[in-house]
């Protein structure tokens, strides 16, 4: 007992709090940017069971700039509140709540503004209930103090107009790190078109990271709709099911982890292998698939909220193409924390050593696979031929090319005008050809070419009008027989028609009546060089 006295009466002695001022401000730089604070603040009006979010973000003619969440949640009243705005709030009573560290709400909050309030009650008809920190209040009090300012007519009008009835909003001011920079003009259009972007950027965050309770179709998690500026955002589910192939084992989607206190809990893992960019069109892999080399790896969910998302962890290199049709869907929930170290943001986590050698055994095949994918895929595209399908799609998806402005074209004596670097209404002699084939249109492989060469520049359309450049290859130039058939690398295949197709456009932009032979002169050395190179080099027999 008195040893128990003794170590009682050094741990008063011992009491050191720490510097109000210093540790607030110091607090802003726990590493959130906009859009991770945003989903901390979201994340509390999910586990106050909101089913709508409603943001807004609003910048003033003089350059203020405010950001407003307001949730139909079950809302809070003064005891509530009081807890909430507490630096290391209580633990809340359910566990699986999206809010962990009781520090989120204030962390994410100082991370954007300088002072922020949070407006909230639990009944219609109980009083709204507000309460302020204040950075700068703070630093001057060097006190852990609070503001209870009066609520405004127009926060009462925001709260109704946000919230409803009850729920909570949050009210982020001074903003000074909303933006990444300062404007000269506050207020103007530079500004307005940052904060633009800040706003569409976080609905695609949002859309991301709250998939599955944005999914009103998915019943493991509760459904909540998430508005910012007054749009509903839609829901990206990264691993694209509809086409799709979860390729692991039923059985192999359950991954038992222990913990330390021996007690086992199962993680879910799925490895989802994408279709091929090119067995999509422009529209479904921009707004559906999404594939890049960015896009591949992990994509990792705590209760069903994702709080990392691309690479693979250190198991593998996330930047081959080979590999950008791999995305692993892995859930865990909050009795997994400890084991994967979630951090106050909520948005990384770190593998055992065990666990990491763990994945990569149970993964390796998935793995493989989607590098066999992809590769089939290569070479699919030249077995049997050449196939100049994707240069095609390539070149009439990709916008901003230069080329010559095609002003009027006449088939039958193979004449066009242009407006290209030489002037307008510039007259040049080309092959014109009308209603393409669109897997022939841009480039397109002939029998012959009269001068011999192994490319010339042509006008392509899909219709009658319309026209645009193209480039015919010569099939029975030498280069084309023996180099371009021979390729087992779709890419390389590409390539090559992207390096001539530039060509044929680089010659009508900077051609005229004077410069043609020139352009002759040139196309027709290079393919005579290409065959004196190649003439000790066979055709191969198969």
């Amino acid at each position: 007992m008195d040893d128990l006295n003794v170590s009682a009466s050094i741990s008063m002695d011992m009491i050191n709090d720490p510097d109000p001022a210093r540790l607030i401000h110091g607090l802003r730089d726990t590493g959130y940017d906009f859009y991770t604070a945003a989903a901390d603040i979201i994340d509390n009006s999910i586990a106050a069971d909101a089913t709508n979010v409603n943001i807004k973000v609003e910048l003033t003619f003089d350059g203020r700039k405010f950001v407003y969440f307001g949730d139909n949640g079950k809302g809070m009243d003064e005891a509530g509140l009081w807890n909430a705005m507490r630096y290391g709030a209580p633990i809340r009573e359910d566990l699986a709540s999206l809010g962990k560290f009781g520090l989120g709400l204030k962390t994410a909050s100082s991370s954007i503004c300088l002072k922020y309030s949070v407006i909230s009650r639990n009944a219609p008809e109980a009083p709204l209930q507000k309460l302020t920190w204040d950075l700068e209040y703070v630093s001057v009090k060097n006190k852990w103090e609070m503001l209870k300012e009066d609520i405004s007519a127009d926060e009462e009008e925001l709260f109704e107009e946000l919230c409803g009835d009850v729920g909570t909003l949050v009210v982020w001011a001074r903003c000074d790190r909303l933006l990444s920079k300062s404007y000269d003009e506050p207020g103007g259009t530079k500004e307005k078109n940052a904060i633009n972007y800040r706003v569409q950027k976080l609905k695609e965050h949002c859309a991301l990271i709250f998939h599955k309770y944005l999914n009103h179709d998915d019943s493991n998690f509760k459904n909540v709709d998430i508005f910012v500026n007054d749009e509903k955002v839609t829901y990206w589910n990264p691993f694209y099911p509809e086409k799709s192939d979860q390729v692991l084992p039923l059985k192999a989607t359950q991954l038992p982890i222990q913990l330390e206190d021996g007690s086992i809990h199962n993680a879910t893992v799925k490895a989802w292998i994408l279709p091929h960019s090119k067995d999509m069109s422009k529209q479904e892999n921009d707004t559906f698939a999404k594939i890049s080399n960015r896009g591949q790896g992990f994509y990792i969910h705590r209760e069903g909220r994702v709080i990392h998302y691309g690479g693979y962890l250190g198991i593998w290199r996330a930047d081959d193409p080979h590999w950008s049709l791999l995305r692993i869907e892995f859930d865990f929930d909050h009795k997994l924390d400890e084991a994967f170290s979630v951090d106050v943001k909520k948005s990384r986590i770190l593998l055992d050593p065990a666990l990491e050698e763990a994945l990569k055994e149970h993964l390796t095949p998935a793995y493989n696979e989607a590098n066999n994918r992809y590769r089939r895929k290569q070479a699919t595209k030249v077995s049997g031929g050449v196939s100049h399908g994707d240069s095609n799609k390539t070149i009439g998806e990709t916008k901003g090319t230069d080329k010559a402005t095609v002003q009027n074209v006449n088939p039958e004596i193979g004449e066009a005008t242009v407006s290209n670097n030489k002037g307008s209404g510039i007259k040049i002699i080309t092959p014109i050809e009308s209603n393409v084939d669109p897997d022939k249109l841009y480039v397109n492989a002939v029998n012959s070419i009269p001068s011999g060469a192994l490319w010339e520049p042509c006008l392509t359309s899909p219709n009658d009008s319309n026209h645009s450049t193209g480039v015919h290859l010569n099939k029975f130039h030498d280069f084309y027989t023996k180099i371009y058939s021979q390729s087992n690398s779709a890419l390389s295949l590409e390539g090559l028609d992207l390096l001539l197709w530039a060509l044929a456009a680089a010659e009508h932009k900077n051609t005229d009546p004077e410069l043609k032979i020139m352009w002759e002169d040139i196309r027709d050395e290079v393919s005579s060089n290409l065959r004196k190179l190649l003439r000790s080099i066979d055709i191969p027999s198969s």
